[in-house]
């Protein structure tokens, strides 16, 4: 087992491609974790206003906003869909706030709400109450909002707790992809005909070969996983200090591993089934980006909502909202537990499968 499984690694390590990888990675990941090294105390309005973002989309607490609570939310949608209605429809402002007033104290959800306002007002600009409302999750606070929220936050985790998560939020999109092109050379040679009749008639056995070949793959993608892990600690606890926020290594290591290792695992596993099954892993390509498309599907919550729910067995866990709302999908961890035993049963039916086509 442990030669098959340094053959694979010493394999990967020599290859080119491999390294070429790893640089692309990396710089994909620093372009979209780079707004996050900038969260920080804001010491005036001035700072707040000049942090505002090009695309009100993306804002978030390094660019001067805190997540608005629901009652919040409603007034701003309020305020907008009021300056809307004056601005096309010429009608006075205190009567649209009353009417608007009376609608919103009536007990009527936001889709009831917005479809009210709509029969009397129209849609103003192509635009619901329940666009508005959604569009104020966060809103532009001042420096006492800022800073309190960042305090309060700061005080229950570190900083690296909340830019870990992201970590591996995009880092496990990033790195899924990769290990799906990756592990497709992990049986290359010895699915080729020749090649797996002669490897049968070895005197190795199946559990040796198949853990060693698994191993191998995972290890290999695992090297990549260290990389990443170092180099994205380090540029996070500079951003710390540089931005006197608290930083801990086992805070940020806590979601790369609980979140990232199990799924590059279950690849490593999907991918040593499939090669074996139709005797050739090219197959396993295709299956395996359905796959991290069907782990990357939002769907529709209890609340109405699109998200990021979590699906069951999917290889990626992605974390929506702000900096400091982070948080995994319900079950998400259950669903790590069942990658693991998911990994295992399918190494061991490999292994079945491996041994009934040795010959003797």
């Amino acid at each position: 087992m442990k030669a098959v499984m340094k053959r694979e690694v010493k394999n990967y390590l020599k290859n080119p491609l491999f390294w070429v990888g790893i640089v692309v990675v990396i710089f994909g990941l620093f372009q979209i974790l780079s707004p996050y090294l900038e969260v920080k105390y804001f010491r005036t309005e001035q700072e707040v206003k000049e942090a505002k973002p090009e695309n009100i989309a993306d804002a978030d607490i390094m660019n001067g906003y805190v997540k608005s609570t629901k009652e919040e939310q409603l007034e701003l949608a309020k305020k907008k869909m009021i300056s809307m209605v004056v601005k096309e429809n010429g009608e006075e402002e205190q009567v649209v706030q009353n009417t608007l007033d009376q609608i919103s104290s009536s007990g009527k959800s936001i889709d009831e709400m917005s479809d009210a306002i709509g029969e009397i007002y129209g849609y103003p600009g192509g635009y619901s109450l329940r666009y508005y409302y959604e569009g104020y999750e966060y809103h532009q606070g001042t420096v006492d909002e800022i800073n309190a929220e960042l305090k309060a936050k700061l005080s229950e985790y570190s900083y690296s707790w909340y830019f870990g998560r992201k970590f591996a939020d995009f880092g496990g999109l990033y790195l899924t992809f990769f290990s799906a092109v990756l592990l497709a050379f992990l049986f290359i040679r010895d699915t080729r005909r020749d090649t797996y009749e002669l490897l049968h008639t070895k005197p190795v056995s199946a559990g040796s070969y198949i853990f060693g070949k698994a191993a191998g793959g995972f290890l290999s993608v695992g090297i990549v996983w260290l990389i990443l892990v170092i180099v994205f600690f380090f540029v996070s606890f500079a951003a710390g200090l540089r931005n006197d926020l608290p930083v801990s290594l086992i805070e940020f290591l806590i979601p790369a591993v609980c979140y990232m290792l199990p799924n590059l695992l279950m690849i490593a596993s999907v991918y040593v089934i499939i090669a074996l099954i139709f005797k050739n892993p090219l197959p396993g390509v295709p299956l395996l980006f359905l796959y991290l498309f069907y782990s990357n599907m939002g769907s529709i919550g209890p609340d109405g909502e699109f998200g990021y729910y979590g699906r069951p067995l999917a290889i990626l866990v992605r974390f929506p909202g702000g900096f400091l709302d982070t948080a995994p999908p319900p079950m998400a961890m259950w669903n790590q537990i069942f990658l693991l035993v998911a990994s295992a049963a399918f190494l061991f039916g490999a292994a079945v499968i491996w041994k009934r086509r040795r010959v003797y």
